[in-house]
């Protein structure tokens, strides 16, 4: 696999929306990116509409951690799932055209 700084590995599935790929990324052992879980991974998820699947798992009773964030990339979202395993949702920028 081709680990590639500062993220991990990138996949690049053509079945998935226009500026999203895959990722594996590898985090330190002593990170707190997936407080408050006490889980050593977290899991991503790809969404086309953030507010829309934010405002949904709460509904469904999720508990929603942290306030949305914007990068260069994309908006981010996170929820607590009932095993206690960090979720992030991910709504990546579209890509610019041609």
């Amino acid at each position: 696999m081709p680990v590639q700084a500062p993220y991990g590995a990138s996949f690049y599935p053509a079945t998935l929306p226009a500026g999203a790929f895959t990722v594996w990324g590898p985090f330190k052992k002593d990170t707190n990116y997936f407080d408050p879980s006490d889980r050593s991974h977290m899991v991503n998820l790809i969404v086309d509409d953030l507010d829309g699947a934010v405002k949904q798992v709460a509904e469904g009773g999720a508990t929603v951690v942290g306030d949305t964030e914007e990068y260069e990339f994309g908006r981010f979202g996170w929820f607590i799932d009932p095993e206690g395993t960090k979720i992030e949702l991910w709504e990546p920028k579209p890509l610019p055209p041609p």
